[in-house]
């Protein structure tokens, strides 16, 4: 009884080779072409996956998956577990598929621009042939690898390279960073427009004591800093880096046109060292960071046409006090990766030492003119002040989210608890529709420039935020 169970187990589950299809077998596959995001070279790239279909109704016997390129392919398979280069007898039942993983390294090259790699997956059938193309972007970079490290206090290492400030960053060649980059003491780095920056995982641009970093973006080309992955939903995905770290010493610091994306912290801002802000950061987006937009430490800051989105704590943190000023400025926050409890402004003119000691930090000030503080909280505004310590500050011609009763001195014109109607929160468009509160309720006399974050001229009044409201027709 067993031994005839048994056989008839084997003739059952096995399939005759007269089942399987041969030349006329056609694969299908999730995608066409299986494409990649830019690859820097030498880092090697993401690993992508494809779904291979047998839509037939008996199984197929793929003889052969191999690169068209063969061993010169700058791409490698993993098809169904088998990374060999020729992955040989791979079966797929009727109605059923198997993945192929795939990854792709650039050799370094003599282009400044980014440059096409192409090649295909071929799938041999009996005497029939499919391709499955594979595309891939290379480019060139400056690496920035740590080769020092320095250890804190508490015996915790910080590995960092140092910044040769000798020339300008360009566009001619994105920079890539990982772990600290420092600007070191007495050094100025310049970013040029169309600069693009890259950071690996934690990895900070570090302006140390004495040094100074002057972004210097245009309209048209933006600075752009941002994480090495960009692909699908890592384009919008927070904390993939660290931060830029204006740390306490550094001095006149200048960000103009930039985009901060993607981070733990866009600036990292500490103490002032001298009578000019510690930044001047106009004409900026800073977006999707994990824990703060613009986070100060005692510094002073000045902030005209900026956008600062999509933190999971604060878009704007004014922590130890200092002087702050920001004008036509939008503070938007609908953080969605998670809840959201706290406000995303916060005032603070206070610290606790190491012996539960209260120190008070002065807030000298900290000034809003034409600017939006909205978002999804109830309250978007929290004010951490310390009985007894300096706390000045003041909100005109600025909409706002808050349930708190501010008393009338430090308000002017200002609007509650009204929705701005931004054009489409849900894809980061905080442009106004026409019917938004905040068009046309700002104040020429707080313009620092004549065009919006659009560079686009701003009415008068102008509009409250970033952005001039504008008929879309005229775009």
């Amino acid at each position: 009884m067993v031994v005839c169970t048994i056989y008839f187990f084997l003739t059952t589950s096995c399939t005759k080779e007269t089942d399987y299809l041969t030349d006329t077998a056609t694969l299908t596959f999730s995608a066409d072409t299986l494409k990649f995001d830019t690859v820097f070279t030498t880092m090697g790239s993401t690993v992508r996956s494809v779904k291979v279909y047998n839509p037939n109704s008996q199984p197929v016997r793929i003889d052969a998956v191999t690169l068209a390129h063969g061993s010169a392919s700058r791409f490698r398979l993993n098809v169904d577990g088998d990374t060999a280069l020729v992955a040989r007898n791979i079966e797929i039942l009727a109605h059923d598929s198997i993945f192929i993983f795939a990854r792709v390294n650039v050799n370094p090259n003599s282009a400044s621009s980014p440059f096409l790699i192409e090649d295909s997956i071929v799938f041999s059938i009996g005497n029939a042939r499919q391709h499955l193309p594979l595309t891939a972007y290379g480019r060139n970079a400056v690496y920035h690898y740590p080769d020092h490290v320095i250890r804190d206090a508490a015996g915790n290492s910080y590995p960092y390279s140092i910044i040769d400030c000798s020339e300008s960053w360009t566009s001619a060649m994105p920079h890539v960073v990982f772990g600290y980059a420092v600007v070191d003491e007495g050094f100025t780095l310049n970013m040029e427009p169309g600069t693009e920056v890259y950071f690996g995982t934690d990895a900070v641009l570090w302006v140390y004591d004495g040094g100074t970093l002057n972004i210097r973006g245009s309209a048209d080309e933006p600075v752009l800093l941002t994480s090495i992955r960009h692909d699908g939903h890592y384009a919008y995905l927070p904390g993939q880096w660290g931060y830029v770290w204006l740390s306490s010493g550094s001095r006149d610091n200048t960000v103009n046109h930039a985009i901060v994306r993607n981070g733990y912290i866009g600036f990292l801002v500490d103490t002032v060292v001298n009578a000019n802000p510690t930044l001047d950061l106009r004409n900026t987006v800073v977006e999707n960071m994990s824990l703060a937009g613009i986070y100060g430490q005692g510094a002073h800051i000045v902030g005209d046409n900026l956008l600062v989105t999509n933190c999971q704590t604060a878009t704007l943190a004014l922590m130890l006090g200092g002087r702050y000023v920001f004008s036509n400025s939008t503070f938007a926050n609908y953080w969605s990766y998670s809840v959201r409890r706290s406000p995303q402004l916060v005032l603070n003119n206070w610290y606790e030492s190491a012996d539960g000691a209260i120190q008070l930090r002065a807030l000298r000030h900290a000034d809003f003119y034409n600017c939006i503080v909205y978002g999804s909280a109830t309250d978007e505004i929290v004010f951490d002040f310390a009985e007894g310590g300096t706390a000045a500050f003041s909100f005109a011609n600025c909409l706002l989210k808050t349930q708190q009763s501010l008393p009338q001195s430090v308000i002017s014109n200002c609007l509650f608890n009204q929705d701005p109607l931004f054009a489409d929160r849900s894809a980061a468009d905080y442009h106004l529709k026409a019917a938004s509160p905040a068009r046309g309720k700002g104040n020429a006399a707080y313009l620092k420039q004549q065009t919006d974050l659009d560079n686009r001229i701003r009415s008068n009044p102008p509009s409250i935020g970033a952005y001039e409201y504008f008929d879309s027709s005229e775009k």
